[in-house]
């Protein structure tokens, strides 16, 4: 009996090291991306009527949550500690459930998610005819995007660009197929709108099963974390 308390006592500390682990590196993340001006860039091309930083600020959020919860799962294996146990079974239930609360009601509304996206890049695309600071920092990132899909635009095409097409003109330039011509240059007719929503199905399938990943290693540790509670319990 004792060799299988110590067994399961030193995997749920090997399993919360990890999950400590998983958690350090997203705060990591999240922070860099909060006060790198990198990171800001990334974050500051949205909607500026918007706070850009709210899922960053979700993200340091969990990943504090988890590192605590990681904490005390090791704390309290090595320390036979029920009450750091509890505390951290408790904390991971709760995380579970809203994780799967976050999944139905994702799916409940993706009709509107998409609304949504489709909003924010029509929004998007007016300010890559401007000419303010906003709009610049807007304007190098697609000018990268186009490069690298082979796209022009975002909503109507190369059109977006209004009086700014010269700056973007090189990363539009067509030689294949999917072409148009706009202003006598031969330009890519795929939109930027329709590569990004491209791209978010074909990852869709990595995130859903990321976040189903996730689930099996929380009830794992649910599972863990319950039975050690009751072996130490009962000595």
């Amino acid at each position: 009996m004792a060799g299988v308390s110590s067994c399961l006592k030193y995997s749920m500390f090997f399993f919360n090291f990890l999950f400590w682990l998983c958690g350090t590196l997203i705060l990591a993340l999240a922070i860099w991306v909060r006060v790198s001006k990198d990171g800001k860039e990334i974050v500051m091309s949205g909607d500026s009527s918007t706070n850009p930083f709210i899922a960053v600020n979700i993200l340091i959020a969990v990943g504090a949550i988890i590192m605590v919860l990681g904490f005390l799962g090791c704390c309290g294996a090595v320390k036979e500690s029920r009450c750091m146990l509890l505390l951290f079974f408790i904390g991971l239930l709760l995380i579970l459930i809203l994780q799967v609360a976050a999944g139905i009601l994702g799916a409940a509304f993706k009709s509107e998610s998409n609304r949504i996206l489709n909003e924010t890049l029509s929004e998007n695309a007016k300010l890559l005819a401007d000419t303010t600071n906003e709009a610049k920092e807007l304007q190098k990132a697609m000018i990268a995007f186009q490069k690298e899909f082979k796209c022009c635009g975002l909503k109507d095409g190369a059109s977006d660009w209004g009086n700014n097409f010269p700056n973007a003109e090189e990363s539009c330039q067509c030689a294949g197929s999917d072409c148009e011509s706009y202003n006598g240059f031969s330009v890519y007719r795929t939109t930027c709108l329709s590569s990004i929503k491209d791209l978010i199905e074909k990852n869709i399938i990595i995130v859903i099963g990321v976040a189903f990943g996730l689930a099996v290693v929380e009830i794992l540790g649910l599972v863990f974390s319950m039975v050690l509670y009751c072996q130490i319990g009962s000595k």
